[in-house]
């Protein structure tokens, strides 16, 4: 009787594996496989169109010296960083003050929905058309730009033939891309507090603009982090904006670091090794970028709480051994 009464224990656990697998087979193919492979090659001698055969450098580093005194890299690198600063400080600005915007609680825009797809649009629209497209709208002699400038009485000025004017024009293509998609995440972040939180603050007279910097930001602290840390990775690896809007001139002005590492791999003498230890170079740069921002952003009360408890867990181990 007792033996029928039991049940076999069913586990779940190998249909979430199954439904995992596609992504895992997909994620090793065509993000670990390649990763891994241009970690070898790094150390190398592939270069040429069409190679099959390579072997290990005798001297396994001297790719990445070579890379690490290379001039243009670094001059690629300093400019990915110059306009990524130039977009992502003005689109973190203005996505915070749409956020503002949005969800306040005592005033009700009319609209919303479509003044976020309208703001979101620019982001659906594909690098090389918006690319293409500021490459004609700045044109020169004769484009829309120019006839803006003569319409003032100036003279057709070469916008494509200027560094810092060619630097700006790109900074305000990611910028324009962008800022929505962050004031939409931005806004998500601040839909999911606990609504408490404001009437609490409220009811002690906090003024609006107290309720968004005291209480607001400080619970954003993780949507913050994920915008910060996905607009670095993006930004370091931009490619097709430069690439399309002025092919990395003049004089490399907008020549950045994934630019940089394409023209090495796909132009002149086809320089596999070289490409593939910029791109280690690059990876690396990323990552500690990256865990300094979560340093940086870290819950100071959290980390400090934590280190208390480590601290009390060291004392009793050395009191559990006297």
């Amino acid at each position: 009787m007792r033996n029928s009464l039991k049940r076999k224990s069913v586990s779940y656990a190998k249909y979430g594996y199954l439904f995992s697998l596609p992504f895992v087979l997909a994620y090793a193919i065509f993000m670990l496989y390649p990763t891994i492979y241009t970690l070898i090659i790094g150390f190398t001698d592939l270069k040429g169109v069409a190679t099959n055969t390579w072997q290990f450098l005798d001297e396994p580093f001297k790719n990445f010296q070579k890379i690490l005194t290379n001039k243009t890299f670094i001059g690629s690198i300093k400019t990915t960083c110059i306009i990524w600063i130039m977009n992502f400080i003005p689109q973190m600005l203005l996505a915070l003050l749409l956020t503002a915007w949005f969800t306040r609680r005592k005033v009700t825009i009319k609209g919303q929905g479509a003044f976020k797809v309208i703001f979101y649009l620019p982001n659906i629209i594909t690098a090389a058309t918006v690319g293409i497209l500021f490459s004609t709208f700045f044109g020169y002699p004769i484009s829309p730009a120019n006839a803006v400038l003569k319409m003032f009485g100036k003279e057709s000025f070469y916008f494509l033939n200027d560094a810092w004017a060619s630097r700006i024009i790109v900074a305000f293509i990611q910028f324009w891309q962008w800022f929505g998609y962050t004031a939409i995440v931005l806004i998500s972040g601040v839909l999911g507090i606990n609504p408490t939180l404001f009437e609490s603050a409220e009811i002690d007279g906090a003024t609006p603009s107290q309720v968004f910097w005291r209480v607001t930001l400080p619970c954003m602290r993780t949507i913050l982090i994920y915008s910060l840390i996905t607009s670095l990775i993006g930004g370091l690896n931009m490619f097709d904006i430069p690439k399309v809007f002025n092919n990395g001139a003049p004089a490399n002005a907008t020549m950045t670091s994934s630019l940089f590492i394409y023209t090495q791999a796909f132009t002149g003498t086809y320089q596999y090794n070289r490409a593939a230890a910029a791109s280690m170079v690059m990876f690396l740069l990323i990552a500690v970028l990256s865990v300094f921002v979560f340093f940086l952003m870290r819950d100071q009360y959290d980390a400090k709480e934590k280190r208390q408890i480590r601290r009390m867990k060291r004392q009793a181990r050395k009191g559990m051994t006297v």
